[in-house]
Parts: C-alpha cells; structure tokens; sequence
C-alpha cells in the first residue's frame, strides 16, 4: 500500500526497464516523423519552388533523418555535397553539385562476366521507374540521377527510396542465386552476438515445431480457416520478433504471398504449400539461419502507411473470426487470431511508433519465456502460473501513452476496460482498445 501511495514500486520499475537489452523488433516505419521533420519537408517544397535548389535539398535530407538511429549522414558546402543513406545491408551514397544529383549502392561484386546475372538484371530494369541497374567494371551496382533544377523533394524521396529497399532486397537474391556474385560493402551492419543468434534460431525452431503440431491435431478441411490463421501470424510473429533480413525474410514474404496470391485454389491447398515452406526454414543449417540475422539502419519503410481504421478493420475482422475458436474451446487458436489482427497490419503496413510500442508489449506478455532469454527482466504475465502484474501493464500503457501525447492527443487506451482474469479475455480487450484508439495526429 505504500509502494503505491508514494510511488515506490513505479520508481523500481522503470529502473529495471531503463536497464533492460535495447533491442529493435519488427520492420522499420518512417511513419514517426516528428513535428519538426513535416515542417522540413514543407520547407524542402517551398524552397524548391522559390527556386532555393540548395536550400531544397538541405530541408529533404532534414527531413529523412532519423535522429535516434542516425540513418543519414549530410553534408553541404556552397553548391556541392555528399551525403549516405542506410537501408538494411545496403548503403546508398550520393553527391551533387550545380548541374546534377547522383547516388549509387553497390549490390555485389562480379569478378567474372556472367550471361545468366546481366538477363536478370536487364529483366529487372523494366519494372525500376527512378533507378537503374549498372555495371562499373567488377562492381554491379544501382544507380540513380537527377539534374538539380529538376531534383524536387518529391523526386528525391521516391527515387532514393527505390534504390534503396530494392537495392536492399536484390543483393541478397542475387548474391544467393548466383554463386558468381559476391558479397559486398556490408561493413555497416551490425553483427548480433552468437548467444542472441542461438536463442532466435531455436525460438525459430520452436514456434514453427509448435504450430505444426497443433494443426496435426484438427481436420484440414473443417479447420482450414483457422490453420491459415496460425500459419500466418507465425510468420509475421518471426517478422516481428525474430526480425530476420536477406534470404529468411524473402522465405517469409513468399510463405505469406502464396496465401494472398489471386487464383482459384482452396484455402486447403494454399495450407500445405505454406506447410511446405515452412518445413523447408526447419531443416536449413544453422549457420544459414544465422546470416541472415543482424541489426541494420533503415532510412524508407519497404510498406506504406495508411489510416487507422485500415488497422483498426484488421483488429476487428480478427477478433470476429475468433468468437467460434473461444466459445468452443479452442483458446490456442483463438488467442493466434487475436494476434493476427495486429501481426498482419505491422506486417502490412508502416505503423504509428506507438501502436507498434502497444504491439511489442502485447507480444511480452504473450511470449515471456523468449523475452526472458534475451534479458529482460520486466515481467508483465507469470505464464507458468498465468498471473498478470496488472499494475506493471498499465503502468506501461500509460508511459507509452504520454510519451505520445503531443502528436496524438486525442488517443486514449481506457486501461480501465482491460480485463486481467485469463490471458485470452486479456488479448480481447488489449487488441480492442488499440482498434478504436482516436488517433488523429495534432
């Protein structure tokens, strides 16, 4: 009683959080631009138009900075400059001066001449409206260009935003599919330690053991809806938490794409195909998993951002679906349709920071023991005993809540509504509160 009285017991927590791993979940959103990041960029068209071209170009990279993960670096003197974009493995480097801008990633290199390399890529460069596909004497490359009176920030945006995530997407696909290829110019990425290697490889392992077990034990054809459910949160529960990049992500984007692929086959079939992929992520060597797990700086999210409702319809049509699974006694699933509902939209969509805030402490109370193996300390549900901290939840609500408040201030998560007797009623009203948060920005 006096812990709460006088605060103590909050003073702890936060301490014990403030100590915890500073690890970053699930995919890069450039949908947290603060207040004075939109004002650059009304400042980058503005200037454009007044034909303050330098002044232009100051504002835009400005406004793509990331301070909290220094994505960009910029620099200007009179009419020229340089500046590098970080985007996963890759790294875009530019310069411009009077007459034009220019900016180049290097994908691979190509000690050889390679027939099979060069039709891909000539492929490829049909569907690239800003950039281009290049070769620079061993160095394959990307690149793209502007004349400076046409470089708007508009053009810039969405020019080095296509170099970028598809230069960041095709060295990895290149690079496996073609053994001529080699790695290059990834000295910026972060290497993860082996024990954070092996504690996701076997999580990994885990979940994609577990889930295949439960759906052994339905009917493929009466529960087909809901065996697609779990197969993909699963993926997008790796997405998120396991956070994998090159050639695990594409697996996983294929996994989900087969699903929402646009023909004529039952939902039956497209189960065991994603079955089948997934079985193939099981029996990959170790030491394959392993490189495709690494921390990286992001400059463009590869999805687009779009309202709340769109996210507040995934939450709902879910937690519909869910009422058949939690009347007849089905909790597992129930609860992976809950999770569904939001997984899909962090996966689909570039989310509000503080949604995707809400969401990561939804996925710590729901999978603590892979927290825990990372090294957090917070514990906000007792599976073992299924027992919440009601109070450390909330708590943490309303920190994620304030820490928000200028650009959202109509948001309101009605703690009050959360219902702490069993972890499925939790998942309901958790997942139901994020879905009619008002979240006009100021």
């Amino acid at each position: 009683m006096l812990s709460k009285l006088f605060g103590w017991g909050k003073k702890k927590d936060t301490a014990a959080e403030s100590t915890e791993p500073a690890y970053s979940f699930g995919r890069y959103s450039d949908n947290n631009k603060t207040i004075l990041q939109v004002d650059r960029w009304t400042d980058a068209e503005n200037n454009f138009k007044e034909k303050k071209l330098y002044e232009s170009i100051d504002a835009f990279f400005s406004y793509l900075r990331d301070a909290s993960i220094d994505n960009v670096i910029y620099e200007r003197n009179a009419n020229e400059g340089r500046f590098e974009l970080f985007q996963g493995s890759k790294k875009v480097k530019g310069y411009f001066n009077d007459k034009k801008l220019e900016a180049e990633v290097t994908l691979a290199r190509m000690p050889q001449p390679s027939v099979p390399v060069m039709r891909r890529l000539l492929e490829m460069n049909f569907n690239l409206y800003y950039s281009r596909f290049s070769l620079d004497n061993d160095r394959l490359c990307m690149r793209f260009d502007s004349t400076i009176e046409t470089a708007s920030p508009s053009k810039l945006y969405y020019g080095l935003k296509e170099l970028a995530t598809r230069a960041d997407k095709q060295d990895d696909l290149l690079t496996q599919d073609f053994s001529v290829l080699e790695v290059t110019d990834t000295e910026h990425v972060d290497e993860i330690s082996v024990a954070e290697k092996e504690i996701k490889y076997e999580q990994l392992q885990k979940w994609i053991q577990e889930t295949l077990d439960t759906i052994a034990t339905v009917d493929a054809d009466k529960f087909s809806g809901g065996i697609a459910y779990l197969l993909l949160t699963l993926v997008y529960r790796i997405d998120f938490l396991i956070s994998p990049e090159g050639s695990l992500l594409n697996d996983l984007e294929k996994i989900s794409g087969i699903f929402f692929k646009k023909d004529d086959r039952q939902p039956v079939e497209k189960n065991r195909d994603m079955i089948e992929e997934l079985k193939k992520i099981q029996v990959k060597p170790k030491e394959e998993v392993f490189k495709n797990l690494f921390r990286s700086k992001y400059t463009f999210a590869i999805v687009a951002p779009q309202p709340h409702k769109t996210i507040a319809d995934s939450i709902n049509g879910s937690n519909q679906n869910m009422y058949w699974y939690r009347d007849n006694n089905y909790p597992y699933f129930a609860n992976q349709i809950i999770e569904y509902g939001i997984s899909f939209a962090q996966y689909s969509y570039s989310m509000p920071k503080v949604i995707s805030e809400l969401f990561l402490l939804f996925m710590r109370i729901n999978y603590p023991a892979y927290f825990k193996a990372l090294g957090f300390t917070t514990v906000y549900y007792d599976a073992d005993r299924k027992v919440f901290n009601a109070n450390l939840v909330i708590e943490k609500i309303k920190t994620i809540q304030e820490q928000w408040r200028t650009r959202y201030p109509k948001m309101d998560f009605k703690v009050n509504n959360l219902r702490f007797d069993t972890l499925l009623n939790f998942n309901h009203s958790f997942s139901t509160e994020i879905e009619f948060l008002n979240m006009d920005s100021k």
